[in-house]
């Protein structure tokens, strides 16, 4: 399964800061909001940069410092989330998972500057490791500009370029993701999503009826099975294509941290949410399917999808 490098950049106000240091600084007893969150393993996480104040003094201070002249809707801050699919993080030491985030902060710190990063702090207490790293979109010449930072979708591209080649030097294999600022120009039709329920429900009959093979009525059944499955195959082999190009997309939706959690708070993103993780399990169970089917069913498809000969033909 294709592992993709994820960014994800999420512009602030100041008056989340507080609930995000509570929340990236584990600074809570209990995180009710999110049961991922296993706080026996906290004491697992791990800063690269460690704040040396309240989130909320780090960017006045910063903002003060620089003399940015500040509007009622500027953004004081950008939360950063970097990871990559769960499956890169299988296996790997911690002393792998380290060596990535360091990677990944150092992008981040020779794009925004080192001084405007105030806090930077891996989680490892949840089902995929995870880095939080917040700055203050200070430019060079002392203007808060998050715009210019960070730029329009042509520049997020361009930052998504840069990252991924980064990190593909350190970890090889990795592929390209898209920041959650991109992701909404490869947003998942509502096609897939019925295309995905339609083959389960085909999958479903095509089960029925191996089931259902047995020693006296073995060539007629065998007949019906592949009367189902060669036209089954050819679509799910399609729509198979089609879910990788939103691979990307579906791995950023379906990551389990409390990143995206604990800022996905209305009905209709947490439902769209549930959606994709819906999905994906459809597809990844369509193709444990794929490979559960009896071998000699699998041969006999293959020589009918060859044409040698026609499904009547074929007994035990």
């Amino acid at each position: 399964m294709a592992q993709h490098a994820i960014l994800r950049f999420e512009k602030r106000k100041a008056g989340p800061a507080g609930a995000l240091e509570a929340h990236h600084e584990r600074t809570k007893e209990q995180y009710a909001s999110n049961p991922d969150i296993d706080t026996d393993r906290s004491r697992d996480n791990f800063h690269i940069i460690r704040p040396t104040q309240k989130y909320r003094r780090e960017i006045d201070s910063r903002i003060k410092a620089a003399g940015c002249r500040t509007r009622k809707d500027s953004t004081m801050f950008v939360d950063t989330l970097i990871t990559a699919s769960p499956d890169f993080f299988t296996g790997r030491s911690r002393r792998e998972v380290q060596a990535y985030f360091t990677e990944a902060a150092a992008f981040i710190e020779r794009k925004v500057g080192r001084g405007n990063i105030f806090s930077a702090v891996v989680h490892m207490d949840e089902k995929t490791p995870h880095l939080h790293l917040c700055f203050t979109p200070i430019t060079k010449d002392g203007r808060l500009s998050a715009k210019e930072i960070l730029g329009n979708r042509a520049q997020l591209s361009r930052w998504q370029d840069e990252f991924h080649a980064h990190m593909n030097r350190a970890f090889p294999g990795l592929q390209r993701g898209e920041s959650a600022l991109v992701t909404k120009r490869k947003h998942i039709p509502t096609w897939l999503f019925k295309q995905s329920i339609d083959l389960t429900r085909q999958q479903r009959a095509i089960e029925k009826a191996i089931s259902e093979i047995g020693v006296l009525n073995a060539g007629k059944k065998r007949d019906e099975v592949l009367e189902l499955v060669g036209p089954y195959f050819s679509r799910l082999e399609q729509h198979l294509g089609q879910m990788q190009k939103y691979q990307a997309t579906i791995d950023y939706l379906t990551q389990e941290n409390a990143g995206l959690k604990e800022k996905v708070r209305d009905e209709k993103s947490i439902q769209k949410q549930m959606e994709v993780l819906t999905l994906k399990k459809e597809n990844e169970r369509l193709r444990r399917f794929v490979n559960s089917i009896p071998p000699e069913i699998r041969q006999a498809l293959r020589e009918q999808q060859r044409g040698q000969r026609h499904p009547k033909d074929y007994q035990r």
